[in-house]
């Protein structure tokens, strides 16, 4: 029931949107013009003051015909850079850029394909339950539209954010993640004339990064540093530098302990410089931020098994997966809300390669209309 063209027509008009993280503040108008037309009551929430984006999340709620409790249905309304400017390009069924911005199918083919669902649903007048659709920012940037979203504005306390690749699988398990960020602090001096003087924060952070173990730890856990600023010239002996980074884990106390251990490291970087120096140089100061907590939805949960189903009734498989990345679905399981994730097609994302095929975004398409189906038929004993 999915009208392809129609929901290729959607696509390429959000695509054109500029909406990249803190700027989608006119995504949100069209959308909301969009969504009041189709009868959902819209609110725009008050995050941007929080997020510093130039608007809030937008939550469109869809009454329905049948009094159940609630279906949540999530996409994200940024983009990332290179995102302004998208000339989007449809060729043999996949739309691509014109190779100098990203395409912003992340996540615009999600948006795109709950206005076509609900498209259908109001247009053959067929019987759902009480649908509320929140369409985030800043998602690209932590999260942070979720994380500030109006959680009173919200009922539903299960749903699907769209927010993948696989058309075929359902993420159930996310990681916890911790950012950290070390400011090190030594000694400026002139790195000709007397650079017996200074204390390099570079160096001090160097051999802090040196001692640590990066990249996969475990089948559970992943760290990186990703951020080091610091320096002003080559001829001044650096007395700040930055570094930031993360660890993410499926589980909580090898969180804690990996990010324990990279404290530890930059820690002992700074006490055994060997100085006691009467200005208490060098230091390092720490700030750890708990960025998601983890996401573990049971294999016969409703939220799983519905999505199954559905997927059974139109011939196709829905496997549960396990991910490495964070959504805001993360955000919403922490908050009591059981969040699937589901995927679009959507392929290389973050980057000018960026795709997605129609075939994909109809699957889903039907894929969310059967979820929907289903859950008007059994909505009360969820």
């Amino acid at each position: 029931m999915i009208n392809r063209e129609r929901l290729i027509d959607t696509f390429r008009f959000l695509a054109k949107i500029d909406s990249v993280s803190r700027h989608e503040g006119d995504i949100a108008k069209e959308l909301k013009k969009i969504l009041e037309t189709m009868g959902a009551e819209t609110v725009i929430d008050g995050a941007g003051k929080k997020t510093g984006s130039n608007t809030g999340n937008l939550i469109a709620k869809f009454h329905g015909t049948e009094k159940i409790p609630p279906l949540l249905l999530n996409a994200h309304m940024d983009t990332v850079e290179p995102g302004r400017g998208v000339v989007p390009v449809l060729k043999d069924g996949i739309f691509t850029s014109d190779g100098t911005t990203i395409l912003g199918a992340d996540d615009k083919s999600a948006i795109a394909v709950l206005i076509e669902v609900m498209t259908v649903l109001t247009e053959n007048k067929m019987p759902y339950g009480p649908i509320e659709m929140i369409l985030t920012t800043c998602e690209e940037i932590g999260l942070m539209g979720a994380k500030h979203l109006d959680m009173s504005l919200i009922t539903a306390k299960y749903g699907y954010a769209l927010d993948a690749t696989d058309t075929e699988g359902i993420i159930t398990h996310a990681p916890s993640a911790n950012k950290i960020e070390f400011k090190v602090h030594g000694r400026d001096a002139h790195a000709g004339a007397a650079p017996e003087k200074g204390i390099n924060a570079i160096h001090l952070a160097s051999k802090a990064i040196a001692g640590l173990e990066l990249g996969r730890i475990d089948k559970e856990t992943t760290c990186n540093i990703g951020i080091i600023n610091g320096g002003i010239a080559t001829n001044i002996i650096p007395n700040l530098v930055s570094v930031k980074g993360e660890v993410r884990s499926h589980n909580d106390e090898k969180l804690k302990r990996v990010t324990s251990d990279i404290i530890s490291s930059f820690e002992n970087a700074v006490k055994n410089y060997g100085t006691n120096s009467s200005d208490g140089l060098p230091r390092v100061d720490v700030v750890v931020e708990d960025d998601f907590s983890r996401t573990a939805i049971p294999a016969n949960h409703p939220v799983v098994t519905l999505a199954q189903k559905a997927a059974a009734n139109l011939g196709r498989k829905m496997i549960t997966k396990t991910t490495g990345g964070g959504a805001d679905a993360n955000i919403f399981y922490e908050r009591g809300i059981i969040t699937g994730v589901i995927g679009t097609g959507m392929r290389d994302m973050h980057s000018v390669r960026e795709s997605v095929s129609v075939d994909d975004m109809v699957k889903t398409g039907d894929l969310v209309l059967e979820i929907i189906r289903l859950h008007t038929q059994i909505g009360e004993r969820l």
